[in-house]
């Protein structure tokens, strides 16, 4: 099960839809969310948010997501939770010129979030500020438009996308696969699907099926016609 900490963002039924293929999942407001309540799920989204952290007082975001720091279970944040992340390790956050486009996404470092993707990525950008890689984490992707696109922790599970993959299509779908999949421990995805979950296999097969050559599946009943 997966806790998507809802930080207020109109996109947060998106990501639950696109977790859902994969995963069971439950949304709760951020502010709600503590150490104990944690202990329940096997990983954590925390979600975009309509506001600025660079307009707010952070410090009452960094108390109550102290646990971030204290908790062992797998972390996702996108966009504002991608940026608590960073304030919570000691990185700051700044304004930058507004995106609300798609961009090409750059993946230069290996990473379980960014399995079975090509190193250009398209995804949905929706924001106007950006977060600094804090001390412990590694860039894993950049963008003309943003120096800090993904992070991931250097020994704990935990990662962070500027980018919103709920409305980024099959990249972005694959992007939460990736972290349901490899990232809360059930059992690793492989080629033929044979270790992952229901879920998952019948989004395998069904991705498998879709990404197969369209020529390869009617080659052997094409007939050309002679004039």
């Amino acid at each position: 099960m997966i806790l998507i900490g809802d930080c207020g963002s109109s996109k947060t039924p998106e990501i639950r839809n696109m977790l859902d293929e994969y995963v069971d999942c439950e949304i709760i407001p951020l502010l709600d969310i503590d150490i104990d309540l944690t202990k329940r799920y096997d990983g954590i989204v925390l979600s975009g948010a309509p506001i600025l952290l660079t307009e707010e007082k952070t410090d009452q975001y960094i108390k109550a997501t102290a646990w971030i720091k204290e908790i062992k279970i797998p972390i996702l944040g996108i966009c504002f939770g991608h940026q608590l992340i960073a304030l919570q390790y000691g990185g700051f956050v700044k304004k930058m010129k507004e995106d609300r486009a798609f961009q090409d996404i750059e993946i230069f470092e290996e990473s379980p979030l960014f399995a079975r993707l090509p190193r250009i990525i398209q995804m949905q950008e929706d924001h106007c500020e950006l977060a600094s890689v804090p001390q412990g984490f590694k860039l894993l992707a950049s963008s003309d438009t943003c120096f800090n696109e993904a992070m991931q922790h250097n020994e704990l599970p935990i990662y962070g996308v500027q980018f919103h993959p709920e409305v980024s299509g099959l990249q972005g779908s694959l992007i939460f696969e990736n972290f349901s999949v490899f990232g809360i421990s059930i059992p690793t995805y492989d080629a033929n699907c044979s270790t992952a979950s229901t879920k998952s296999k019948l989004s395998c097969f069904i991705k498998k099926l879709i990404a197969f050559p369209v020529s390869l599946h009617v080659k052997q009943w094409y007939v050309p016609v002679s004039s």
